[in-house]
């Protein structure tokens, strides 16, 4: 930005912070970011005058050169004058000129149609949820064993 390093924009912002004084330090950044925004501005309205130039310029030139281009072609390859070019008669398909049937109208639903949609394609609906797995009986406890046995 400019040219300042952080160590030198560090030293600017204590120098103002001394000078201007905290209580209307807010109020004068406030101020000169408006500036700053308007020369931006001012800079980028320019820029796109310029821009804007240059394209019409370069339009202009390719113009004049397809001009050129064009009355060489014209010289080299001279034809019939523009006004007494003559063109082939269309082919006409005598089946195809024949009058068309007209179609009966749509006939109109009943039902009235729902308004769009908003925000995107319908909601589609959710997949039904399967029935619960049936859970297996649980194993029969083993007698306990006699140790006297």
């Amino acid at each position: 930005m400019f040219g300042i390093d952080s160590s030198e924009l560090l030293v600017i912002a204590l120098v103002a912070l001394v000078v201007i004084g905290p209580k209307d330090l807010p109020r004068v950044m406030r101020t000169v970011g408006q500036w700053v925004g308007r020369a931006r501005g001012m800079a980028s309205h320019f820029r796109a005058g310029v821009d804007n130039m240059i394209r019409e310029s370069e339009l202009a030139e390719m113009e004049k050169k397809w001009k050129a281009e064009n009355e060489r072609i014209m010289s080299e390859y001279p034809g019939a004058p523009a006004g007494e070019e003559k063109w082939p008669e269309p082919v006409v398909d005598e089946a195809a000129a024949a009058p068309m049937k007209a179609l009966p109208p749509k006939k109109a639903s009943a039902r009235p149609k729902a308004p769009p949609a908003r925000g995107g394609p319908p909601r589609r609906a959710a997949p039904p949820i399967p029935p619960p797995r049936p859970v297996p009986p649980a194993p029969e406890p083993a007698p306990p064993e006699d140790p006297a046995s």
